[in-house]
Order: structure tokens, then sequence, then C-alpha cells
């Protein structure tokens, strides 16, 4: 029986071979690109990871920026032999993992290991489709793509054609056919063409050409490797599936912990939409020209439409049941969607020409959408009324792309958690910024994990400044606007463009740009928007171009990292508390009654806040100025100090002359 522990002293006092970590830690850090140094946070960090494997106890560490968190975690995890996944909640630090410190660490660790990418089906290109698409004249692959609403003309499907022409000849080259190899980002309905989604896929033993199959070697790969890296949307449909995704592991990493308990509810959610009907008549169309006359599958759809959009925004709070229309429209989908299952099933399996895989696929996406109408069928009614306040509904309103979408999401993840992963996997959670309660709320039993907290290497009284802008009026006020753009424009002089600008909403986001652009030539700076183009580009250009200035909304609060004069000024709007009437949080508020701006809304606050201020530093060479122009970061007596303790320890000040000093030193 292994003795508890609830220090990283207790977990190190377990087993002598735990001092080893800091000399391995060391031979590998001196191999780094210019030669690494020791930091003490991330041999702290390192020893605890070793020792909550090696103690089978969860731990959770929030490692100040500059820590080296991934060697932090992938020294210790190599090297207790476990059966280690490793899930991130962005793409960057997916690629970052996979492409960069693990093959660093295969060849400088000394330690004898595998390691693979593991990413969701639709990632890859699937062979079986582009056969599909190859036997056809193409055209006929296209006018199924158009029952999605993507092609439309012939300028259109053109494109779409050559598209899919330069992934065919790419698939003939890759050895892993990864979407993300390719030089160019296909239109959603090219790659639609040569994909499939989870949902669609009959798996190996039902393709033909299931042997050859891009994402079936993947999943090899990760069954026989000693780490796996994952995305955290991918560990969510693991969850879902009761285990059967990924492969068995002993050891969970999250990096980006803090966006663990949104992915992993999103994940275990449902989504439903007029959308998913269309998809279904594309598939549809490709192997029943005439299917409609028994089977209004479009008609499924706009009928749901128009149920939905009267609730947009709305949260359903006692569920679809109470909303005669939408339960109308939910039954008539799953009536109309058996009824395209009960055609699809006369079709042989192995139909010639390909239209029996086809088939098989449409099956597969009927059938899922009959098992989601049906959850949402269920809501509010008697036969889910033990869990009825576990879930929330809600309609998400229409965007440019699609319509009125209804929403169902747990409110609490832990419980399920707890019940599938925890109680055979460890988990450790790491991020620069941790929720107070992330362990309670994700269903870590309280004697069975240990939380530390590692600070950063980063000198950040001597390397930065916290600037807020206290005459401001109150962000609710209507001068505030006004105001802030013209303290923004001083900030912006002061430090020579060099600034992230970061706002709680598009609409602040975009009169901010314009106002700032009304100033030109008076002010001379590029202004950047986050509507101009992706965010790598966005992220480049803004790089590229030290005295530009780029305005963004939250996508941009975490997971840029631009390093250098280029960003020494982080200007922030307002404090990035939740919308009060966000579905989601509205029941989970209710779930814990009064204490819910504690519990709920002031940690969520804090640890985004901690996310906008983390852009500025990011090396031991950086300087520079985060400026908050909300007021309530020094009046709020309530909160303040709460918001303040979660940020790195920067000298503060309310002067703008001193901002203005620091930072044309920084930039002169």
């Amino acid at each position: 029986m292994v003795p508890v522990a609830t220090t990283v002293k207790d977990l190190m006092d377990l087993d002598s071979t735990a001092t080893r970590i800091s000399s391995v830690l060391a031979r590998v850090t001196t191999n780094l690109p210019g030669g690494g140094q020791t930091r003490t946070g991330q041999v702290t960090m390192a020893t605890a990871v070793h020792m909550s494997i090696r103690s089978h106890r969860h731990l959770v560490v929030e490692a100040g920026t500059g820590t080296g968190k991934s060697l932090g975690y992938l020294v210790p995890a190599i090297a207790t032999g476990a059966k280690v996944v490793v899930s991130t909640a962005t793409k960057a630090l997916q690629d970052q993992l996979a492409q960069k410190d693990l093959p660093f660490l295969h060849d400088h660790l000394g330690i004898d290991f595998t390691y693979a990418l593991l990413k969701g089906r639709s990632n890859y290109f699937c062979k079986q489709k582009a056969s599909e698409f190859n036997r056809s004249d193409g055209q006929l692959g296209l006018d199924g793509l158009r029952e999605d609403g993507w092609a439309s003309s012939a300028k259109a499907n053109e494109r779409i054609f050559e598209e899919v022409t330069q992934m065919l000849e790419w698939a003939e080259r890759t050895s892993i056919g990864d979407r993300a190899e390719l030089s160019f980002e296909p239109s959603a309905p090219a790659w639609s063409a040569v994909s499939v989604a989870a949902g669609e896929c009959p798996g190996a033993t039902k393709c033909p050409v299931g042997e050859a199959c891009f994402a079936e070697k993947a999943r090899a790969m990760a069954a026989t490797s000693d780490v796996v890296v994952v995305n955290t949307h991918l560990y969510g449909q693991h969850v879902r599936s009761g285990g059967h995704i990924l492969p068995e592991h002993d050891v969970v990493v999250f990096d980006e912990a803090h966006e663990v308990e949104d992915i992993i509810a999103d994940s275990l959610g449902v989504e439903i939409s007029a959308g998913r009907f269309s998809f279904l008549v594309g598939r549809m169309r490709q192997i029943l020209a005439d299917f409609e006359k028994s089977v209004d599958l479009v008609d499924a759809g706009t009928q749901l439409d128009r149920a939905l959009a009267p609730f947009a925004g709305e949260r359903l709070v006692q569920g679809p049941a109470a909303y005669e229309s939408i339960r109308n429209a939910l039954t008539i989908g799953v009536t109309r969607v058996n009824k395209a299952l009960d055609l699809l099933k006369t079709i042989p399996d192995d139909a010639a020409g390909g239209a029996g895989q086809k088939k098989i696929r449409a099956v597969q996406a009927a059938s899922q959408l009959v098992d989601d109408l049906n959850t949402a069928s269920e809501l509010g009614t008697a036969a889910e009324a033990d869990t009825a306040d576990e879930r929330v509904a809600w309609v998400e309103a229409e965007s440019k792309t699609r319509g009125p979408v209804l929403r169902i999401a747990p409110i609490e993840v832990g419980a399920s958690l707890a019940k599938s992963i925890w109680s055979d996997t460890t988990a450790i959670f790491t991020s620069a910024t941790i929720p107070l309660n992330l362990g309670s709320r994700l269903g870590l039993a309280a004697d069975n994990t240990v939380s530390i907290k590692v600070e950063s290497p980063f000198d950040y009284r001597t390397q930065s400044l916290l600037y807020c802008a206290v005459h401001l009026p109150d962000p609710r006020n209507a001068k505030f606007e006004a105001e802030s753009h013209k303290e923004l424009e001083k900030l912006l002089r002061a430090a020579g463009g060099r600034t992230l600008a970061l706002f709680t909403s598009w609409k602040a986001m975009t009169a901010a740009a314009e106002a700032m652009r009304a100033l030109k030539p008076a002010l001379p700076f590029r202004v950047l928007t986050q509507s101009e183009l992706p965010k790598p580009a966005l992220t480049k250009a803004f790089r590229d171009d030290e005295t530009s200035v780029l305005f963004a909304t939250m996508g941009f609060w975490q997971g840029i990292d631009v390093p250098g004069r280029a960003l020494s000024l982080v200007v922030i709007d307002k404090l990035p508390f939740s919308r009060p009437d966000e579905p989601l949080l509205v029941a989970r508020r209710e779930k814990v009654g009064d204490a819910a701006f504690r519990l709920i809304d002031l940690p969520r606050a804090a640890m985004m806040l901690a996310q906008g201020c983390g852009r500025l530093i990011r090396t031991s060479t950086d300087r520079g100025v985060v400026a908050v122009l909300d007021s309530r970061l020094n009046s709020a007596k309530s909160y303040r100090n709460d918001l303040l303790a979660a940020l790195p320890p920067m000298r503060r000040t309310r002067s703008f002359d001193e901002v203005a000093a620091f930072l044309h030193e920084i930039t002169s």
C-alpha cells in the first residue's frame, strides 16, 4: 500500500528515485538550443508529476509562464514508464509537443520511448471517399455537396473540384494523410469530399480500404506508443464513448487545463440544427435519387428552424417538452429520419459503385441524429425526471453560416469524469492559470489530489508594469467608450504602436479600431483586427510589423505568443466577466445558489484576466506594460484582491506618466 501524500515534500519522500528527476531534467535542458538553464519551478513540477504518477494521486499544477511546463511533465511521465496521453486545448500546443518537444526528448532523454499524434477522424484524408469521388465524373460528387449549402454556382464547383484534385495528388505522396500537412487550407465542401466525420465512419472492418486507412494507421500507432498527444475535444469524445476511442492509458496530462471543463461539457452535449438534416440529405442523394418522394428531410429541418427561431438566444428552462412547436419539430424529425433509415437498409452493404459504403456512412449519420433527437425530446419529460436538473438546453442564435441551433449540455462534468476516468487513470492538470475550484468541478477526490503552485522564473517587478486607468468612468457608464478611446490613443502613442488590445466583445473591438483609424495620419500605426485574417496569419503580420497594433476579442486572450518589442503593451478594455445570460453558466449559478459569483464568475474572470496579462512577458528579456481600462480593478473592494492575486507579480501604478516613461525606456 502506497502511503498517502499531501505535499510535494511528502511525495518526494515516497521514493528516493524522485531525487534523480532533477539530474535527468538538467541533462535534457543543457541540450536545448542555446544551452538550457536550471529552472527551480520546473524541477519542482517535474518531481511532483513523477511522484504523483508513482503514488496514483491526481495533481493540479499552476505553473507560471516560463516554467517550461511541457518538459516539466513529459520528462517525469516518460521516466515512470507509464502509458501517457497528453491532451491540449489548442492545435498550436499539440503541434509543438508532437513536432518539437517529443522529438527533442527522444534524442536527448536517454530513455527509449515511442510517441504518436492522434486526431479525430475528420482530420484525416479518407481513401474510400476519394475512390468514390474518382469513380464519379467529379460533378456527381459535387451534387451531393450542394445539398449541404456549400457549393451553389459553376464557379464554386470548379474551385472545389480543383481543390479536391490537389488533395488527391497529395494523398499519393503523404504517409499520414493529416490535413495539417496540406500547403493550403481547403474549403469545407472540398475537404468533406475526401474525409469523413466520426459519426459517419463504419470502422476498418466494414471498409474496403480499412487496412490502408490513414485514421486507422494513426490509431494503431497510438495504441502501441508510450506517449500519445491528442486534443481535449477528442478526449471528451473518448469520455462520451465510454472509453472506446483512445488506447488504454495509465496517465492523462491536461495542458491548458483551465479549458477542460467547458470542452468536456461541449463533448458530452448534443447539438441539433437544420444543417444536420441537410447533411443527411446530401449523403442520401448520392445513393437514392428519388428518396425525397417518401421522406422529406429538408422540410423536417425547415420546421425545426422555424420552431427554434422564436427562442433564439434563450435558455429552455423546462426543456423542449415545455415548448410545443419545438417538441413537434423534434417528433417529426425522429419519424422522418427513421423512415430514411428504413430506406437505406434496403441497399445491400456490398452494393456496386461504392453505393454500399455510402449507405453504411449515411446509416451511421442518421442513427446518430435519431439518438440526439430522442435525447432532446426526453428533456423535461417523466423519462428524464431523475436527471433533468443535471442538463441545460438552450437555443443558440443563428450566425452567418447557419441557422438557430438547439444545444444541450451537462451542467457539471465532474460526476461523469469521476465515474468513467479517474478511478483507473491518474490525471495531471497544468496551466499558467488554474481556477480556484478546478479540481472539485472536474470530480477529483480531495483526499486523492495534490495541488501546487510553481512561480514563474521571470522577474515581473523589473520586467513589467500593471497600470489601472482609475480616472476612467465605470464601464457601465455611457461615457466610458469615448473616454476609453482617448486613453487608448495616449497609450498607443506612448508605446509607439507595439500593442495588443484585448476586448470583451466584437462591438467594442470594432468601435475602438474605427476610432483609432479615424485618427490617421496623426496616429500612424497600422491597425489590425481579428476580423481581417486567420489567427496564425494575423499573429505573423503583427509580429513582422513592429509598430503595428492588433485589436482582438476573447480568442486572443490566450494562445498568442509574440516575444520581443513588437508586443510592448497589452491593453484590456474591461474585466472579462462572463455574460449574465449565458445559459450554461446561468444553470451553474443556480446550482450553487448565493455563492455563484465567488464560485463561478470570479474564478473564470480571474483566469481570463491572468491569461490576457500573460500575453505580455514571454521570455526573460521581454519588458512591457499591461493597461487595464476598467477602473473596477481598483475600486471593487469586494473582489479586486481576488483578481490581483491571480495575476503575475507585476509592479503596479495608477500614473500614466510612469507608464509613458517606462514605455519610452523600452522602445527608444
